[in-house]
């Protein structure tokens, strides 16, 4: 055994110089944003998980950013990134053009769900409506397409996510689904999912360019975004249910790109109104980032442009 002991001692540096390595520099802290966020978030009634990360740099914000929150509609990447994983493997044809039939209803103000019975349309205009008007009846119907929840869970497992999943019509899911909705995630794993998916590094480079383009078409733009100027390009994805408001975000910015994630949990407001407390925060988080990292820009949004 004493023999194996000098073997096990250099494994371990190589190990632990590996650890090292990856951590640096992405794990340098920012902290000067790291004051601002959390004078932000103090006294939120409710849970609050905020990852930024600042791309040239590799500096990062860590706000319990690796704790399990509710997606709510930002699932809908993981069931895109599912749906193109199937295209990609020739399992379905990206010209598919589907036929809705009213069972796949969901009830709601969905575009998809307000088709006719055996009405036609593009796939690729259902994954468009998915992400950009946040479609319900679309998404659950590209859910469906992609294999179900067990395997968009097996895509996200098999590429380094932990925590993040789809919990809703998949078996096995059923506790976390009453404790989280529809899916789950961390701050920080939606964000690098994002950050993936900009890199070229989700299912195959040409499936990610489509999938950002996806993601940089978005109707519901009032909260994190309207805090960016309308010229600066961005990726995102929100979600909304009466307890938790979440949105992931990627900044095209002048002076290096970063991406964003907070999520609300438990929050006592639970109002659908403009000013409800987690779309406000998420409004000031997307506000002192963009100043933070733009320090010369002097935009800000129009007067009365929350009316429109």
């Amino acid at each position: 055994m004493r023999y194996l002991r000098p073997f096990f001692l250099a494994l371990f540096s190589l190990v632990s110089l590996f650890a090292s390595a990856q951590k640096s520099p992405q794990e340098k802290t920012d902290q000067k944003l790291e004051q601002k966020l959390q004078e932000l978030v103090k006294g939120f009634d409710g849970e609050v998980g905020i990852y930024v990360k600042h791309l040239k740099t590799g500096k990062t914000v860590v706000i319990n950013a690796d704790t399990v929150f509710p997606t709510a509609s930002m699932i809908k990447i993981p069931i895109m990134v599912g749906m193109f994983a199937k295209m990609e493997r020739g399992e379905i044809d990206p010209k598919t053009v589907l036929r809705y039939r009213d069972s796949l209803h969901y009830a709601g103000e969905d575009i998809v769900g307000a088709f006719r019975d055996s009405a036609t349309v593009a796939l690729s205009k259902v994954q468009m409506l998915s992400i950009t008007t946040s479609d319900n009846t679309g998404s659950l119907w590209l859910q469906q397409l992609a294999g179900g929840g067990v395997a968009i869970n097996q895509w996200l497992e098999s590429n380094g996510f932990q925590h993040t999943r789809m919990n809703s019509r998949t078996a096995g899911r059923q506790p976390n689904w009453r404790k989280y909705g529809w899916g789950q995630t961390t701050p920080r794993e939606m964000a690098t999912l994002v950050s993936m998916i900009r890199d070229g590094k989700v299912v195959s480079p040409a499936a990610s360019e489509r999938m950002y383009r996806n993601l940089g078409r978005i109707y519901f733009d009032s909260e994190a975004l309207s805090q960016i100027p309308p010229y600066v390009h961005t990726a995102s994805k929100s979600g909304a249910v009466n307890r938790s408001k979440s949105e992931v975000v990627l900044v095209n910015a002048p002076s290096g790109d970063y991406v964003f994630c907070i999520i609300t949990n438990n929050q006592k407001d639970e109002r659908w109104a403009y000013d409800n407390a987690g779309s406000v925060l998420i409004r000031n988080v997307s506000q002192t980032l963009w100043h933070h990292f733009e320090p010369k820009s002097d935009w800000k949004p129009a007067a009365g442009v929350e009316k429109f």
